[in-house]
């Protein structure tokens, strides 16, 4: 397999990997725009875009759109996020044209009709409410809230009811030409592809995307607040989220930050789901996460329990954190990254998974990753670093904490910052 990368005059980068052993390709347009580049009165607007994009064009309606990709058993579908949108598709290796032009319909002549806007309004207002009906997602979007108050990125990526029912096709418009332009957006694809036929292809159908504008806004530096939000809601189960400032993608401790999630809450054999679950059965299910942006992160803990485990949960939790800023075993590092391995290789073996890898790459780092680069970035962690790195996580940083249900006996902020402080441990200088 051999992945190519071609610049095009517009600003356009293509890249594709050839998998001669498919029939299929996945293929889709990533733009390094998200739900952080809009303008306070765009709240939602983003979201909203990646919607009215399947919404109908100059030269196909919203039914053609669906119709024209399922007539050849393929599919389309999209995606917004805090700093990046993605439009995708999966075809069998001859419809690969087909994909590429509605694609690329989509993004260059959507119509942005009135009456399609204000269904879709309803739509999202739709997908708002189911939102807030669904405690374990809405314990991440008030987290999100408290630890980047009053920022774009602390903000819900679906907006609210009063800023999505406010928004204009001209508004809409704007957004697009100030976002989706040449020098942001990367078109890859996966799998049964001929990379200069491919590019051809791209290069026609894409040329009328617009390129840099001036005087675009440079998005603003993110800063980590913490805090605490708690939701009472009559609810079976009480979810909770404790969580810190984690590193960006591109700073030294990025990936001893993922490896230091894996061995505390990365799978049945991690030190939280055997302690707290398998040994004090507090709870149904725990993990930790660490997720990083352009200039920040976030490292969390996520239980959802009953409420009459909460006395007991905070404190087990709060332990493990303190033991894995004293002490990691060597095993445990190298039972980490031998899973972030497996899931590396695992995950390339999916032509819409690679697709949607090398994108990443190539918008995080300007350039696809090799396997060996990425295995020798998690080589040189030793226990000393996690050791260190976790002991900055947990008792040098403000935590923030989101919970959501029966959550009256949830331990008090004061008392899980005493808890972090009281346990404070001793450690070398950053390694």
């Amino acid at each position: 397999m051999k992945v190519e990368c071609t610049r095009l005059a517009s600003g356009l980068t293509v890249v594709t990997e050839t998998m001669p052993h498919l029939e299929s390709a996945a293929l889709g347009v990533w733009i390094k725009s998200g739900s952080r580049d809009e303008t306070a009165d765009e709240h939602g607007i983003a979201h909203l875009l990646e919607h009215m994009a399947f919404k109908g064009t100059a030269k196909r309606s919203a039914r053609d759109i669906a119709e024209q990709i399922e007539n050849v058993g393929g599919e389309v579908n999209a995606a917004t996020s805090t700093e990046t949108t993605s439009y995708y598709a999966r075809v069998l290796k001859d419809d690969t044209p087909l994909a590429i032009d509605i694609l690329a319909d989509i993004l260059t002549n959507s119509a942005f009709d009135e009456d399609e806007l204000e269904r879709e309004k309803q739509v999202i207002l739709q997908e708002i409410g189911a939102a807030n009906d669904t405690p374990d997602d809405l314990v991440f979007d008030r987290f999100a809230e408290a630890a980047f108050a009053d920022q774009t990125l602390g903000r819900p990526i679906l907006g609210t009811p009063e800023t999505v029912t406010s928004f204009s096709s001209d508004q809409i418009r704007a957004y697009l030409a100030r976002n989706y332009t040449t020098d942001r957006m990367f078109v890859v694809g996966a799998g049964a592809v001929d990379h200069d036929e491919f590019v051809r292809q791209v290069e026609e159908r894409f040329a009328s995307l617009p390129q840099m504008p001036t005087g675009t806004p440079a998005a603003q530096p993110a800063r980590y607040t913490g805090g605490e939000v708690r939701e009472g809601r009559d609810l079976m189960d009480a979810q909770v989220l404790l969580g810190f400032e984690g590193k960006a993608y591109h700073a030294r401790d990025f990936y001893c930050s993922q490896i230091l999630a894996n061995i505390l809450g990365g799978g049945m054999s991690s030190r939280l789901f055997q302690e707290v679950r398998e040994r004090h059965g507090l709870c149904y299910s725990v993990y930790a996460f660490h997720w990083g942006f352009s200039d920040t992160g976030i490292f969390g803990v996520h239980a959802a329990t009953s409420g009459e485990n909460l006395p007991d949960l905070m404190p087990v939790i709060l332990e493990e954190l303190r033991k894995s800023a004293l002490q990691i075993d060597q095993q445990e590092i190298d039972r980490a990254r031998a899973q972030i391995r497996a899931q590396l290789l695992m995950g390339q073996e999916s032509p819409a998974a690679r697709a949607g890898q090398i994108a990443r790459q190539m918008m995080l780092y300007g350039r696809p990753i090799p396997n060996e680069e990425l295995m020798e970035r998690l080589s040189g962690i030793t226990v000393a670093r996690l050791t260190d790195l976790a002991g900055r996580l947990f008792f040098d940083t403000v935590p923030t904490l989101s919970a959501i249900g029966p959550v009256e006996s949830l331990m008090s902020m004061s008392d899980i910052l005493g808890g972090l402080t009281g346990h404070s441990v001793p450690r070398a200088a950053s390694a």
